[in-house]
């Protein structure tokens, strides 16, 4: 398996290679040069498998050639022996046709961690045959931060650097983030919002010389790793429920289009995907996209669902690869407009491609509120906001042919236990590991959103590592 850029001009790579770059060297995001397929017979066999076997199946051939089978079964087995549920992911059924899959049952209590769980093993694995290390750096808007440090803490190879808004993420988010005590972890919160963070990230990797120095490398959703691991529950999830004999749905709150992009890769990949709701706050960009065709930029307003305030989705590039007939220049030269106007449009012909599998859908947070209390009266299941917006998203938006509709819990309510409360008169309590949590001491930095600053920041606290010089191939220089 061979992996190309999004931007048409930065070398091929091997998942090795991919797993450490992260960003491409052109500004692009790194896609399978070909989507493997699954026949209806190895479908109906997945059936009844544990997560980790379907896990197996789904990852191998995006790794091929790059890690040996029997290394890979060991560290998808032991990722997934630590989550909290037996089954990993588990469906519950709200209705008729729909149903929720619970992906909060990881260290961290969000969806992140069933990626980055297997990623920081991953790194782990591929940097301690190289004898190499990496500089991680990292934007959060919540969950990704905590869990990208708890999948990278104390690791020799690596030293982690995470940039959340100031303010802009709920209190347990931030905790679980800055008091994790461990040499290697450092926390930065940015004056700005999530876009600065991942604009400052994306500017890092674009600074050649700070890149090769630092030996950067990335695990937000534009590093490949994240969305091949998500694919997988998007096959657990649809061969539960009748895959490939009836299409399935899938309802996927969604900020910066990674999580909802995995199950459109499922859809590549042989999965009957029929339909894709991306449900969005008051940060509406996305939905109004898939209205209108045009993505347009505006001010991003803090809510109650902060992990999704963004007006920048950085995995959007990967589906406009796909919609311009993974033409890199085309791609390139519409994100250099989107820069610089704020603002590209979809020809007719391309926007009614897209709309025969996604459908957006916004809520306000009032509507969020009501969509939690709601729930709780109708079937006993406390959401966090981020899970109600999916809710209510597939709630409205299910189309007629659908049987079965997913939700997507992306978090536990204990996330945000402020919101939780307002809505539905509980307050969700955190699992018993983190019932001191309010009690640790946290550890953080406020920095201004300024690149010079935060660059400094990284190479001052570094802990004098054996940095490598990093080549395009991913190969000591």
């Amino acid at each position: 398996m061979k992996y190309v850029s999004t931007r048409g001009s930065a070398p091929e790579l091997a998942f090795d290679g991919v797993l450490l770059s992260g960003l491409a060297r052109d500004g692009g995001l790194y896609v399978p040069d070909g989507w493997p397929e699954f026949s209806a017979a190895e479908l109906r066999a997945m059936a009844g498998q544990s997560y980790a076997e379907i896990a197996l199946q789904v990852i191998r051939p995006f790794v091929d050639g790059a890690i040996d089978e029997a290394d890979l079964k060991r560290i998808i087995d032991k990722t997934y022996a630590g989550f909290d549920h037996a089954a990993v992911a588990p469906l519950k059924q709200l209705d008729r046709n729909l149903w929720l899959m619970e992906l909060f049952h990881g260290p961290t209590l969000a969806f992140k961690d069933y990626a980055l769980q297997l990623v920081g093993r991953l790194f782990d694995y591929v940097l301690t045959r190289r004898g190499e290390r990496v500089t991680i750096v990292g934007a959060t808007s919540g969950d990704t931060g905590s869990a990208a440090i708890e999948a990278c803490r104390d690791r020799d190879q690596v030293e982690i650097f995470i940039l959340h808004p100031q303010g802009r993420v709920s209190e347990v988010q931030r905790r679980q983030m800055t008091t994790v005590a461990a040499a290697n972890v450092h926390n930065i919160a940015i004056e700005g919002t999530f876009d600065d963070c991942q604009d400052l990230v994306k500017a890092m990797f674009n600074d050649t010389a700070f890149r090769d120095e630092m030996s950067l490398s990335a695990v937000n959703s534009i590093n490949w790793a994240r969305i091949m691991a998500q694919i997988v529950y998007y096959f657990v999830a649809g061969t539960a429920l009748g895959a490939p004999d009836r299409p399935i749905g899938f309802s996927v709150p969604s900020g910066n289009f990674g999580n909802v992009y995995a199950g459109y890769a499922a859809g590549r990949m042989g999965l009957p995907v029929a339909q894709l709701i991306v449900g969005s706050n008051r940060n509406d960009i996305l939905a109004r996209f898939f209205e209108t065709g045009s993505m347009r930029m505006e001010k991003v307003e803090p809510s109650y669902s902060p992990s999704m305030d963004i007006q920048v989705s950085s995995n959007f590039e990967r589906l406009l690869y796909d919609l311009l007939d993974r033409d890199g220049t085309a791609v390139a030269a519409t994100l250099t407009t989107f820069r610089a106007s704020g603002n590209f449009s979809l020809d007719a012909e391309r926007l009614a491609r897209v709309r025969r599998l996604f459908d957006g859908f916004r809520l306000d947070d009032a509507g969020t509120l009501e969509e939690i209390k709601q729930r709780l009266e109708s079937s006993g299941e406390l959401l966090d906001p981020h899970s109600a917006i999916g809710t209510a998203a597939a709630a409205r938006l299910r189309r007629a042919e659908i049987p079965a509709l997913v939700a997507m819990a992306t978090a536990h309510p204990a996330k945000f236990p402020d919101a939780v409360e307002k809505a539905s008169g509980r307050r969700p309590a955190l699992p018993p590991r983190l019932q001191d949590l309010y009690d640790r001491p946290e550890r953080l930095d406020v920095l201004p959103n300024d690149l010079g600053r935060v660059e400094d920041f990284v190479r001052q606290r570094q802990r004098g590592l054996n940095r490598r010089a990093f080549t395009e191939q991913g190969k000591t220089a």
